[in-house]
């Protein structure tokens, strides 16, 4: 079993203001109980998850009374709040990362995600979905996909990596972040060659990992999934209302 650091510190923005009063994302209400409620569930009871440590405001600690859940207060940006959450998890060699904010997340996806990942000999595990898997499920969620040779596929809210190399992750990404609307710049980080590829469309997830692992400096898997659930993430009323649906239509 291994250990989990769940990113529950977004405060409640844009649309999803109009869901209610809460401050915070993690603790909006669905089907009668926080959002960050229904993950918790799911994470332990894969039967895969030794503990949790939330990284979330001070309100999330009412939230939870089983001994395997910490909370420990969050930062300002999601990457600070992964790196409280690690930073409590540097002695062990892998950790599950997830957001609060996938309630519709199911025991099976998790404990379907971390048997993928195999021997774990890999320093970093990272989820996508497929266009086609997120529609037959659930055919109202609007997400943002990446067009690459095998198809779309959207990114996944759960990842498997070595605490070890989070500093080395978080500083790609701060520069990634940076140079997002940039492409002169991005391209010198990337590659012309694979700016284009991706343009084209003719970019393979093999290639795309193969780059991403190299650019930060570690062994890195790209996962496929067949759960929709770890990408259907509620940061806009009608992903709250999709979630809504769902959980409450299964009571």
């Amino acid at each position: 079993m291994i250990p989990c650091v769940l990113l529950a510190g977004a405060p409640t923005r844009g649309s999803l203001c109009e869901a209610g009063d809460e401050r915070w994302e993690a603790l909006l209400p669905v089907a009668g109980e926080p959002m960050v409620a229904h993950v918790v569930r799911a994470i332990l009871d894969s039967g895969q998850i030794s503990r949790i440590t939330v990284v979330g405001p001070e309100p999330v600690r009412s939230v939870f009374t089983d001994s395997r859940i910490r909370v420990v207060e969050s930062g300002d940006s999601l990457m600070e709040n992964a790196g409280r959450g690690l930073a409590a998890e540097r002695g062990v060699d892998h950790v599950l990362v997830a957001t609060a904010d996938i309630p519709l997340l199911s025991p099976e996806a998790v404990s379907d995600f971390i048997a993928r990942c195999g021997n774990r000999e890999a320093d970093f595990y990272y989820t996508v979905v497929s266009e086609r898997v997120v529609a037959q499920r659930f055919p109202e969620a609007r997400r943002t996909y990446v067009r690459l040779r095998e198809g779309r596929f959207t990114g996944g809210n759960i990842v498997l990596l070595r605490p070890a190399v989070f500093d080395k992750c978080r500083k790609v990404g701060e520069q990634f972040a940076a140079n997002r609307k940039k492409p002169l710049k991005l391209a010198r980080m990337i590659g012309a060659g694979f700016l284009l590829r991706y343009a084209l469309g003719t970019l393979s997830l093999a290639s795309a990992e193969r780059k991403v692992t190299q650019l930060i400096g570690i062994s890195g898997r790209v996962i496929e999934t067949p759960y929709p659930e770890v990408a259907v993430d509620v940061d806009k009323l009608s992903d709250y209302e999709l979630a809504k649906k769902v959980l409450e239509g299964s009571q």
